[in-house]
């Protein structure tokens, strides 16, 4: 199946960030952000749109055509981009009583992250009743394509066994994971450039 993938723009943020919200509420480590299930998505859209609004300015935003999938890199070359404007007071509106766990998982991120230049593939969500068709596939090839025709490394942390597994099929190492307080586990996964 061909799948057509689009680059997305700001007018698209909203859309991206309830994809993701949607995607990820069935998550253990959204069920550790975010411990109330009626609250979870709205939350989860919130938290979600203030970066996908970031990486519109300091990244790329793809989506299959129909736009049942999305994913959402951030270049990490050269001097850090800056964090998004109001971020922590950005946070605490989107986040309410849950917001210090986000900040935790935003502090274990940082902690983790590599420093040798990379594009961050920071969400590939797929609508539920969607997943298993070979989309994110199609996006991860799709910007792989990129990433291998100008020598450039790709970093994400996988946050289930499932994903982990569909990455090291795309060519990522993982490394030893870290984790939140209750234990749930994140792999940082790391992919050489292909052909280099």
């Amino acid at each position: 199946m061909s799948v057509a993938v689009d680059r997305l723009g700001p007018e698209d943020t909203a859309l991206v960030a309830g994809r993701i919200a949607q995607a990820f509420a069935a998550l253990e480590v959204t069920r550790w952000l975010v411990p109330d299930a009626s609250k979870r998505e709205a939350v989860l859209a919130g938290n979600v749109e203030i970066l996908v609004e970031h990486a519109m300015r300091h990244g790329l935003v793809y989506a299959s055509a129909d736009r049942a999938a999305v994913a959402v890199w951030f270049h990490s070359v050269g001097e850090p981009a800056p964090p998004p404007p109001d971020y922590d007071a950005r946070l605490a509106a989107a986040c309410g009583e849950w917001t210090d766990r986000f900040e935790h998982l935003d502090e274990l991120f940082a902690a983790n992250h590599p420093h040798p230049d990379h594009h961050h593939l920071a969400f590939l969500a797929v609508e539920p009743e969607r997943q298993g068709q070979g989309l994110g596939t199609a996006l991860l090839v799709h910007h792989h394509a990129w990433l291998d025709a100008n020598g450039m490394p790709g970093y994400l942390e996988a946050s289930s066994t499932r994903s982990r597994d569909l990455y090291v099929q795309h060519g990522y190492r993982a490394g030893e994971p870290f984790r939140l307080p209750d234990g749930t586990p994140f792999w940082p996964m790391w992919r050489e450039p292909v052909g280099r």
